[in-house]
């Protein structure tokens, strides 16, 4: 008989485990501990599933136990039940089961259990795993009572308390997923084609793209999902999220993008990929600038950013990952990318490209635990004939709401934004079309005041919002500066002569 568990029940019993930490460890760590443990159980159930339906038809313990007959293997000694009976040195019996389970699996498992100290006792007495182990054991979690999406929707609600919870460190793996299925709806993934998140924390972004192709009712499960991530424990999760989700070609990476970037094809030069989305850690100051100014993979083609920020070093490899022909990309930015002096010259490199299809700015709020507003920057490697030489600019400053302290795009923000992308016009106070001159003719600023007048700078009366009048400040002290050194360049030879 089965027991089916509702969605609510789920995230009680996600979070009730949470409860049984709170104050022993830090809340950043829940997720080292609870995410692996959730997975055993969830493969030690399912073995059992799978096990009792081939008796079903065998009848025979021999042949229900044959490696075709599971997904995944189980060692002797390795399964649920087996560390729920061990009353002593739980921690390091666990550890032994999962690097155990993970050998038994190596062209699927291998690592996914990551880094967690399951042998320290002063951080995971045995009495704090025992009753860890005892609330996982109250449900089962096979298929029948759980379906893949459901209980990938589940761990999906774990990522965002844990991330609720744990102040800061919650960017190093979730984006705000309303924003994430924005992005998705924006590059319109197709069955079949790769995808891939250069900085992927948790998978949330690659896992997207599989729930929208599957929305559309189209075959979701030939979707190739490629991510990176440097955090080892973060780069575990996102392993064990997408099987969870029942996809089953994800390819996830450990390492640093930057100096060791995962994916090559046949000749040893980076993938290219039909679709990127990505969420690159912001102005990094700690990487390894001298090597990337000779990047045996030519992503320096726009220039070396400065040593305080990265963000070109990641916009230049998402450039370089594109397919050809298919390639598009949707990357989450601060705003300092659009207008910053110091990349000047990068930018304009990017503009001349002709890479930029649309530059999107959004409210407060939507990067996680803080309150600045966001930038989506979508590139097409191979645009529509009508829209080459031109960017689109939409300012949907107001396309926000905020409910218990979190912003999100409700449904009718993201319509009236795709709308715009998709319409790809002027729209008065919302959105307009730019040529290459006209964004050279303002020195390649990407701001986009310069391009959309704000909906409170209208005649209305209504004073502007400052972050408009600033940007609109920098962006023309920027012009300003380049104008005079113009002029300066100009006069310099008449001065030395």
């Amino acid at each position: 008989m089965t027991t089916r568990i509702t969605q609510r029940e789920l995230e009680s019993y996600l979070w009730g485990a949470a409860t049984v930490l709170r104050g022993l460890i830090d809340a950043g760590d829940y997720k080292q501990y609870i995410f692996p443990l959730v997975f055993l159980k969830r493969i030690s159930d399912v073995y059992d599933e799978e096990h009792a339906f081939a008796m079903e038809i065998y009848n025979d313990e021999e042949l229900s136990s044959l490696p075709e007959n599971h997904r995944f293997a189980i060692p002797a000694g390795c399964h649920w039940d087996d560390i729920r009976a061990v009353t002593t040195d739980i921690g390091s019996t666990v550890l032994k089961a999962m690097r155990a389970i993970e050998s038994a699996n190596p062209d699927t498992l291998p690592g996914v259990f990551g880094d967690g100290d399951w042998g320290n006792k002063s951080l995971l007495p045995d009495s704090t795993l025992a009753n860890l182990i005892e609330h996982f054991s109250t449900k089962t979690l096979s298929i029948e009572n759980l379906p893949e999406d459901e209980l990938g929707n589940g761990y999906e609600y774990l990522i965002k308390k844990f991330a609720d919870d744990s102040g800061h460190t919650a960017q190093e793996f979730y984006t705000n997923r309303t924003l994430v299925h924005l992005m998705t709806f924006m590059l319109e993934p197709h069955p079949g084609e790769s995808v891939y998140d250069p900085t992927c924390g948790t998978g949330g972004m690659l896992i997207s793209t599989a729930a929208e192709v599957k929305r559309q009712g189209k075959e979701w499960r030939n979707l190739r999902l490629y991510g990176q991530e440097l955090n080892y424990g973060t780069s575990a999760i996102a392993r064990m999220n997408l099987f969870l989700h029942g996809v089953t070609d994800g390819h996830i990476a450990h390492g640093d993008t930057l100096s060791r970037p995962a994916f090559h094809d046949a000749k040893g030069q980076l993938q290219t990929f039909d679709v990127v989305l990505a969420n690159p850690p912001y102005s990094i100051k700690e990487w390894n600038r001298e090597a990337f100014s000779n990047d045996s993979y030519g992503r320096n083609m726009w220039g070396v950013p400065p040593q305080g920020r990265a963000d070109y070093a990641f916009f230049q490899h998402i450039a370089k990952s594109l397919d050809p022909k298919t390639g598009r990309a949707a990357i989450l930015f601060p705003h300092g990318v659009l207008f910053r002096r110091e990349e000047a010259a990068l930018r304009e490199a990017l503009v001349k490209s002709d890479l930029i299809e649309c530059v999107l700015g959004l409210g407060a709020g939507l990067f996680y635990n803080s309150p600045m507003e966001a930038i989506v920057i979508t590139l097409r490697a191979s645009k529509p004939a009508e829209h080459e030489g031109k960017v689109l600019f939409i300012n949907a400053l107001n396309e926000v709401a905020r409910e218990q302290a979190q912003s999100f795009l409700r449904e009718t923000h993201q319509k009236r934004i795709l709308n715009a992308y998709r319409g790809f016009t002027d729209v008065d106070q919302f959105a307009a079309v730019a040529t290459l001159d006209q964004i050279a003719e303002k020195s390649y600023s990407l701001a986009i005041p310069l391009y959309v007048a704000a909906a409170k700078a209208a005649d209305s009366g209504e004073q502007i919002e400052v972050v408009d009048a600033l940007t609109c400040w920098r962006a023309a002290a920027e012009a300003s500066d380049a104008a005079i050194a113009d002029v300066l360049a100009l006069l310099r030879p008449e001065v030395s002569a």
